[in-house]
């Protein structure tokens, strides 16, 4: 069935015989010639990525957290996670741009905006699940409130906390591409908008294909290190 669609596609684009509809031969030869720039601006652009990814972790994981420890401060922000979650990352350029001008920071900021709201979401709402049974286990072992998130809340809320996680790198890879294209310096992002804008649609496929493939390779990486750091959970559930 590829193979079919592929050769469709070679076809329709023989027919065509304009610049602005290459066939799939074509983009292969994209790829080819275009392999050391793309392979150079998608390496900016997962650094950013993974800039803002790290930041986000680190900050939002422990405050989802203490949220849902500190049960009155969470009914209190919840509308503000709530509101933040409809919020899409590109609304807040203009804002960015006022503090941190439009290089690597802006954009690493931008990127932080979007890995945060599923950080902080799926690390509240574990934390809020957490079985009571749990709590008296801290309360009779004496446990301060920052050795009960450490001890308990943060072992007991990792499955969901992985899954906000996921959901994070995907937004943070998205929204660097994004945020390059909007704030042109560098990176794939730029490199797609240069593309279209020279009328270069097999490069710009071309860059396409490397980001889909990273995007698979990160995804498959993340699922292994989620088997894991969690295969108690999994063993828990399939009963093994």
């Amino acid at each position: 069935m590829p193979l079919g669609l592929l050769v469709l596609w070679q076809v329709l684009a023989l027919t065509q015989s304009t610049p602005l509809f290459p066939g799939p031969v074509k983009v292969g030869v994209a790829i080819w010639s275009n392999a050391p720039v793309i392979l150079s601006e998608l390496g900016i652009t997962l650094l950013r990525a993974a800039a803002g990814f790290a930041l986000a972790c680190v900050t939002m994981i422990p405050l989802g957290i203490f949220l849902g420890r500190v049960r009155i401060l969470g009914v209190i922000l919840s509308p503000l996670m709530d509101m933040l979650a409809t919020l899409p990352p590109p609304a807040i350029i203009p804002l960015v741009m006022l503090f941190a001008g439009t290089g690597d920071w802006a954009k690493i900021v931008i990127i932080t905006y979007a890995a945060a709201v599923p950080l902080v979401m799926n690390s509240y709402e574990a934390s809020l699940s957490i079985h009571p049974m749990l709590s008296r286990v801290a309360r009779s072992l004496n446990l301060s409130r920052i050795e009960t998130m450490r001890l308990i809340d943060w072992p007991s809320s990792l499955p969901m906390i992985v899954t906000g996680a996921r959901l994070a790198i995907a937004s943070s890879l998205l929204v660097s591409v994004t945020s390059e294209m909007l704030l042109s310096t560098n990176g794939i992002g730029t490199y797609l908008q240069r593309s279209q804008e020279t009328f270069r649609v097999d490069a710009g496929l071309a860059g396409i294909a490397f980001i889909s493939l990273a995007g698979l390779i990160v995804n498959a990486g993340m699922a292994r290190l989620e088997r894991r750091w969690l295969f108690w959970h999994y063993r828990d559930k399939t009963g093994d």
